[in-house]
Parts: structure tokens; C-alpha cells; sequence
């Protein structure tokens, strides 16, 4: 399966990341986080999760001796199960800021983990990040958005939506939807959208206005040495 294509939790398992057994010791479980760069480790006990430890709670540990089980306090209730969508994942890596999502079947079984770095990598694929194409941000009126409409625009132009996303603006009624093309060359879609009163608050792309005037005028110009 390709990459850009894995959207479940469980198609994201790392069995090769550490895990925690109760017995461990403070110095074991730090030695880990400090190899394998993780801020937080899983905690397992006969396959069934425990919770996530974090590095933060170990640090001024006295005896770094001490069993991992004298911190049962400090387990963070934290997991995602295999068979949801990795935005879930990422929710929790962000609500929680872990560098390391524990994977966990519906019966609490440990299944393995999702680091940060895996998470990234999806994301970058999921938001159209990885693609070529340009990025127009256009900020509209809550109650004037219409996928439709803004989809007929695009495709008037050759184009179509890779990935769209919409961000309410704070304390307003306005929405910035961030649309990534399959194209790089956008002047004459920028000129539509403005024929059709969308303000455009952002874009990037080859094939700008300046470039563009640029261009015709030179054409111009050498049309009159002729």
C-alpha cells in the first residue's frame, strides 16, 4: 500500500519502538526515551497497555533504581485504538504533545506504537503538502461558502482541488479556506476568483500576475522589433 494512501491506525504500527514492563527500572526507561528520542514510553503488562510515562516525570527521580510500578500514579490514560483514522493520532500526539502514540486493540491488547516522525509523514501526504501544485487561502463569509461554487471555479480553469481545508478566523465570521491545486500556473484562476468577488488572502504558484505582465509585455516588445 502506498504511502499516501494509509489512513487507519493499525496500517501505521511500529513494533520496533521500546515499551515499558512494570519491573523496568527509572534508569532503564530513561536510557530509552534518550536512544530511541521519545518523550514518553508505553508502559505493558502480559500485552495489556498500561499507560504512557512520561520522560518529565522521571527526571528528578532520586533512585533511578526505583521500579517502574512505583509510578502507576503518573500513567497518562492515553492511547488510540488500531482501527481508527490516524487524525485521531495526531489529535492525541498534539492534546498531549507526545512524540509517541501507544496503538491499542478494542480489548485494551498493546499492539505497538506510532512515532511522531510517522505521523508527520502522513499528515504532510493527507493536507496535499508533498504535491507540486499551488495554494490559493481565500476568505469568505461563513454563510457565502459553497464547495460547489468555488470547485466550478477551479475547474473552469483546468485545475482541480487536491485537498481543502477550512480555519475559522477567531472572533469573526469569516472562514480562510485553503485550497492545494494540481496546478502551479493560477493567474488566470486568481482573476476568477476575483470576478467572482472571493478575496483571496494568500497564494503561491509559478505563474503569478507580475510574471505574467512581465511576460506579455517582453512578448510585446518583441512583436514591435519585428
Amino acid at each position: 500500500m502506498q504511502e499516501n494512501h494509509r489512513m487507519l491506525v493499525h496500517e501505521l504500527i511500529n513494533t520496533s519502538l521500546p515499551q515499558l514492563q512494570l519491573g523496568d527500572s527509572i534508569a532503564t526507561a530513561l536510557q530509552l526515551m534518550s536512544d530511541f528520542k521519545l518523550s514518553h514510553l508505553p508502559i505493558v503488562s502480559e500485552d495489556q497497555y498500561l499507560g504512557l510515562l512520561s520522560e518529565d516525570d522521571l527526571l528528578n527521580v532520586e533512585n533511578e533504581q526505583d521500579n517502574i510500578e512505583n509510578f502507576k500514579e503518573d500513567f497518562m490514560q492515553v492511547s488510540v485504538i488500531s482501527g481508527n483514522h490516524f487524525l485521531s493520532a495526531v489529535n492525541i500526539a498534539n492534546r498531549y504533545q507526545t512524540n509517541i502514540v501507544p496503538v491499542i486493540s478494542e480489548s485494551r491488547e498493546y499492539l505497538g506504537s506510532i512515532s511522531g516522525n510517522e505521523l508527520l509523514s502522513v499528515l504532510g501526504n493527507f493536507s496535499g503538502a508533498n504535491e507540486s501544485g499551488a495554494v490559493v487561502i481565500l476568505e469568505i463569509q461563513a454563510n457565502k461558502f459553497s464547495i460547489s461554487e468555488i470547485s466550478r471555479i477551479v475547474e473552469s480553469d483546468g485545475a482541480s482541488i487536491v485537498h481543502l481545508n477550512i480555519t475559522s478566523r477567531p472572533d469573526s465570521s469569516l472562514l480562510h479556506v485553503t485550497l492545494h491545486l494540481n496546478k502551479r500556473g493560477i493567474s488566470i484562476l486568481l482573476a476568477a476568483f476575483e470576478r467572482y468577488d472571493y478575496s483571496v488572502y494568500y497564494y503561491s504558484g509559478e505563474e503569478l500576475f507580475a510574471s505574467e505582465i512581465n511576460s506579455n509585455y517582453k512578448n510585446l516588445m518583441n512583436f514591435l522589433d519585428i
